[in-house]
């Protein structure tokens, strides 16, 4: 199984709800999409990984392009995380940089205080 996902733009921000493996082999359709769609727009970007099975040193590197992509156009990359991602991403120290939510609702919070 691969990647999939939906997209939704909510008020000034995008909503991705991602399914199935952000690994080597998904990676560089993954960047792609997102850097387009971040210089689209709204540039404040909520990733949905609630439901990812696995994330691999690939699919890390791609959310920290896509966290940088989005400070760079003034915008800011929330992740909504499972238990599986956020070990992952605990195991590099990049929790704080990579601003981990538990829900979709806190992290919209966070583009409205933003």
């Amino acid at each position: 199984m691969s990647l999939r996902g939906t997209r939704e733009v909510r008020d000034n921000c995008q909503l991705f709800r991602l399914t199935g493996l952000l690994d080597a082999f998904s990676e560089p359709t993954f960047r792609k999409v997102l850097e387009s769609k971040i210089e689209e727009g709204p540039k404040h970007i909520i990733l949905d990984l609630s439901q990812i099975d696995f994330i691999d040193s690939s699919g890390l590197g791609a959310l920290v392009q896509a966290a940088k992509k989005a400070q760079t156009a003034n915008g800011t990359l929330q992740i909504v995380t499972n238990a599986r991602v956020t070990q992952t991403v605990k195991l590099v120290r990049l929790e704080k940089f990579l601003s981990l939510q538990q829900t979709v609702e806190a992290a919209l919070e966070n583009v409205k205080q933003s």
